[in-house]
């Protein structure tokens, strides 16, 4: 099975393993050699050749040969992006558990769960599986030998076929000592094995020039590598098992989520990614007394359901589509009408169903592999996806199917009653069954009008005093006074008219007061009719945002988190001033608007609720600790500005005010005692007037020059020390207790803006794009989500020494 440095051998075919499914003719060969299968002719390979043997025997060899020692492998999986395809390493712990179950003794498939269990391995199927959302199995490889070509950027792995045989050839030539050894296999590679350290592959050229006439120049060179401690690679860490609080993402427009055209899987593994490197970094010290563990991170796609065969949009569209600028017309169809998808009273259904049962799903799945999960559960939503999941936690019901957060006196709240109970009160217990058989409660009869009522075959006497009842519950006299208290919080104010006879009305007929304002007061970003200022008619009220049935989730989330976000602006375009700082989601409790200061798609939400306060957002710390340095030298150029400004100024009209007028004291600034000599020689100015008025003018003068030879250290006095006082004051007041903004993040702030990076402040319109969707890739943002979290558990980060 050897041959000489002289001799050129052939090492005869391997005997194929059949427990694995990679073959030489399989296509995962063809990929790992470069062959096509019909490649089966071996080269001829000169002697004289610099390929030959000869050319390497410069190399060092040791004299006592090494033993033989079994190579040890390490699983991979493939991965395949934009027609490339690139083999990446499973972490040690997973590899482990696939080596185990690989050398099990079941007879039947086994599947074992990888990368934190958002992926199963079927073994003996050499397949990876996406449990939580929709992917295409990947292959899965035992990986023991690589190759490297020189235009190759990593090392790829061969088919187990082709390892397998190469180390039974790497044992004999170590067994025997036998080296310099030429092996030839049937797919017409060649592979010399000159030594331990030195072992080359050699790769046909399909089709031959005439000009070629050196065996070099018709090969193509590999470096081949023996176990995976011998290539640059780098193997990922492993994740911990526990998991100690779940994260749910929604994206915004469109089916990519950055730049590159990632999906929202991948966008979320990045985020994933940098979330554990920051939990090694920053909890150190708690991940290793256990009380920090890994926060898992599972997108939600609602952009697939929405674009499917299931709803034709997508064809429908296509149909009346101009075919100019196909690309163009192509993106803004897949991307930018999601935007009016979601004002659409069909599609915005489908969206929010879409949603709701996606996270549902993902929720329930999560705790079917992890039983023993006790955390909590947050969610984030990116542009639109924030927008969906505010109008979904904004409908939210509690247990009792009252709202919270507002306080009674002030809320149009129904009562706690049951329907049992109201109807009784009201004298019509003989229509309980008739209303519970179409399961009405009683939020839902609040919705209900006049017809409806009268579809359910009620007489009008009854209606009327139902329609009475509901509006006495959901509209007290403090309600109506110019401004409509949306529960839980949201307001705005009626727009008031003056009709023929110079009455002041809202502009609705009673009827519509009664119901339709019911109907926008039970779901508070759903106002089905809405006194938008636009579009009046002789019958009342234009329509504002259409009306849907908001479902529930399974879950009450502790953290609602916003990237980039345009809650503000719609919520504005809907109709709504201000948000009553009472105001609370039904079922969350905090609220983070995390932002880019150039995102051109994010607004504020803290203007909203204290409007007579000019707030600036709070700044989000950098994950190394300290603030960016071009921003501190931005900061300090501004103060020293302001204040060389200042005292300029200050010393200008100091030396005016004493060229102009008679010298006194109140002209310059006061100095202090000992430090000069004005305050003696006014008392002695003083005294030599009462004596002779001859030298009254004299003295004067003499006094007036010495002030203004004196003022510019009494103005340094004056304005420096103030401006330093002031400073230290600013500093004291910084270290105050922030102020209160309302109880939609439990009395704290909301608004938080990152900082922009050097290279962003140069033009602030070129990196807008980039920084709408910058926030997949924000080590800043994944550590204020982390602090958040944690800070909930008792558990504080410390700041890595840098």
């Amino acid at each position: 099975m050897s041959s000489s440095p002289g001799e050129e051998g052939r090492l005869p075919e391997a005997a194929p393993n059949h427990n694995t499914p990679d073959r030489f003719d399989s296509p995962a060969q063809t990929e790992a050699t470069g062959n096509t299968p019909g490649d089966l002719v071996s080269p001829v390979l000169d002697k004289a050749s610099p390929s030959s043997t000869t050319s390497f025997e410069i190399v060092d060899m040791e004299t006592v040969p090494a033993p033989y020692r079994e190579v040890q492998p390490h699983w991979f999986f493939c991965q395949r992006a934009n027609d490339n395809t690139s083999w990446l390493p499973f972490s040690r712990e997973d590899s482990d558990k696939l080596e185990r179950a690989r050398n099990s003794e079941d007879e039947g498939e086994v599947v074992v769960a990888v990368d934190g269990e958002r992926y199963d391995v079927h073994v003996k199927e050499r397949k990876r599986y996406a449990v939580y959302w929709e992917q295409g199995p990947t292959q899965v490889r035992r990986c023991t030998w690589f190759y490297k070509g020189d235009k190759d950027t990593r090392f790829m792995p061969y088919s187990e076929d082709f390892s397998q045989s190469l180390e039974e050839s790497y044992m004999i030539a170590v067994t025997l000592d036998e080296w310099k050894t030429k092996l030839d296999f049937p797919t017409g590679e060649t592979v010399i094995l000159h030594n331990p350290k030195l072992i080359m592959q050699y790769q046909p050229i399909g089709m031959q020039d005439e000009w070629m006439t050196s065996p070099s120049e018709q090969t193509q060179p590999r470096t081949v590598k023996r176990g995976v401690d011998n290539i640059s690679v780098e193997i990922p860490e492993g994740e911990p098992e526990k998991v100690d609080h779940l994260v749910f993402m929604v994206h915004g427009i469109g089916p990519a989520c950055d730049l590159r055209f990632r999906s929202i899987i991948q966008c979320v593994s990045d985020f994933r990614s940098a979330s554990l490197s920051l939990l090694a970094s920053h909890y150190k010290r708690a991940q290793q007394d256990g009380q920090v563990n890994r926060v898992e991170f599972l997108p939600v796609n609602w952009h697939s359901a929405l674009h499917g065969d299931a709803t034709g949009v997508d064809e429908d569209i296509q149909r009346i589509t101009l075919p100019s600028i196909s690309r163009l017309r192509h993106f803004t169809n897949d991307t930018l009408l999601d935007l009016f998808f979601y004002n659409s009273p069909t599609y915005c259904q489908t969206i929010v169903d879409t949603v709701a049962s996606e996270i549902n799903r993902l929720h329930t799945l999560f705790k079917q592999r992890h039983p023993e999960f006790s955390g909590a559960v947050s969610v984030v939503g990116h542009s639109l996806g924030s927008l969906i999941l505010f109008d979904l936690l904004t409908n939210q019901r509690t247990r009792s199917g009252a709202r919270e957060g507002v306080p009674s006196g002030e809320s149009c709240q129904l009562s706690c009653d049951t329907l049992e109970q109201t109807l009784t009160r009201l004298g019509l217990q003989q229509y309980l069954d008739t209303l519970q058989a179409e399961n009405l409660d009683l939020e839902s009869l609040s919705l209900c009008n006049d017809s409806d009522l009268k579809v359910l075959g009620i007489p009008l006497g009854p209606r009327k005093k139902i329609l009475k009842y509901a509006k006495r519950k959901w509209f007290p006299e403090d309600c109506k006074k110019g401004t409509v208290l949306l529960p839980p919080g949201m307001q705005c104010p009626l727009e008031v008219t003056n009709d023929q006879d110079g009455n002041q009305s809202s502009g609705v007929t009673p009827q519509q007061s009664q119901f339709h304002r019911a109907q926008s007061i039970t779901s508070a970003v759903d106002y089905e009719y809405f006194d938008m200022g636009i579009g009046q008619t002789n019958g009342g009220i234009a329509k504002g945002q259409v009306s849907i049935e908001y479902p529930q989730l399974a879950f009450r989330p502790q953290t609602f988190f916003a990237f980039g976000s345009p809650i503000g602006m719609f919520l504005t375009v809907r109709g709504l001033k201000r948000i009553d700082p009472n105001y609370t989601f039904p079922t969350c409790k905090s609220f983070y608007n995390i932002y880019h200061p150039y995102d051109p798609v994010a607004y504020r939400i803290e203007p909203m609720i204290v409007s007579e306060v000019d707030l600036e957002p709070m700044l989000i710390p950098h994950h190394k600790g300290r603030k960016r340095m071009h921003l501190e030298l931005k900061d300090s150029l501004t103060r020293m500005s302001m204040d060389l400004k200042n005292n300029v100024l200050g010393s200008l009209r100091t030396a005016w005010q004493s060229f102009a007028r008679l010298p006194s004291a109140a002209a310059l600034p006061p100095v202090e005692e000992g430090e000069t000599t004005i305050e003696r020689n006014l008392e002695e100015t003083q005294a030599s007037a009462a004596v002779t008025a001859s030298s009254e003018s004299e003295e004067k003068s003499a006094d007036f020059w010495t002030k203004i030879l004196e003022w510019p250290r009494a103005l340094h006095m004056h304005y420096f020390q103030g401006v330093c006082e002031e400073s230290s004051v600013s500093a004291e007041q910084g270290e105050q207790p922030e102020i209160k903004v309302g109880r939609l993040n439990g009395g704290r702030r909301i608004d938080y803006v990152l900082q922009e990076k050097p290279i962003e402040s140069f033009n602030e319109y070129l990196f807008a794009i980039q920084s709408h969707l910058c926030y997949w890739e924000s080590e800043d943002t994944a550590l204020l989500l982390l602090k958040e979290i944690y800070d909930k558990q008792g558990v504080a980060f410390e700041q890595p020494q840098q």
